[in-house]
């Protein structure tokens, strides 16, 4: 039934569709793929089938040659040296978020974002104010941790990564803020980037 929903899903393609089965390593009997192929070739017109194992790396080589054979030449979208279409802003507090994650693991709060109240850029070196958004006081406890060590743990490697990211030295103050209901107000997650 699935096999059947996606060669549906692909009635009205118009692009090359390469078949790609996948854990071939898996097999006891390498005979049994070809009635398989056989099978679903005569359900679709695929430009390629090609069996692979992920895990074991057969065949991914030659996937990836018939894909690059298969892609459309075109202009560049964007710029050779254009990393994101995101502000500095957006990447700067996305990278202290990724850190808080990382620190709290299966403790992080569902409702936790990180805002830049201002971003101040001189020569020598950029001064960052940032603010960490949680909705109960006891989230709070835990970003912070015990004597302020995990928000200053979070803060030196977020810092350490940015001045790697910006190529220049930064000043990162963070802050935690219990902000009930932050994440079910509309203009907050407008301002915050969470919404076009």
């Amino acid at each position: 039934d699935e096999e059947a929903w996606i060669l549906e899903k692909l009635e009205d393609i118009k692009a090359p569709v390469i078949l790609v089965i996948n854990k071939i390593d898996r097999l006891k009997k390498k005979d049994q793929l070809l009635p398989y192929i056989d099978r679903v070739k005569s359900n679709y017109d695929f430009d390629e089938i090609i069996p692979v194992s992920a895990l074991k790396h057969d065949n991914i080589d030659r996937l990836e040659e018939l894909i690059w054979k298969k892609l459309p030449k075109a202009d560049f979208i964007y710029e050779a040296d254009q990393i994101t279409n995101r502000s500095t802003r957006f990447i700067v507090a996305e990278r202290i978020r990724e850190k808080l994650t990382r620190q709290l693991g299966e403790e992080l709060p569902y409702a936790l974002t990180v805002e830049i109240e201002s971003y101040r850029e001189t020569a020598g070196c950029d001064f960052i104010n940032a603010v960490i958004l949680v909705e109960r006081q006891s989230q709070k406890s835990m970003i912070v941790g015990k004597d302020g060590q995990r928000l200053k743990l979070v803060g030196q490697q977020a810092r350490t990564e940015l001045e790697e990211l910006i190529d220049k030295k930064i000043m990162l103050e963070l802050w935690v803020k219990v902000k009930e209901g932050w994440s079910d107000d509309a203009r907050a997650l407008k301002s915050l980037g969470y919404e076009d």
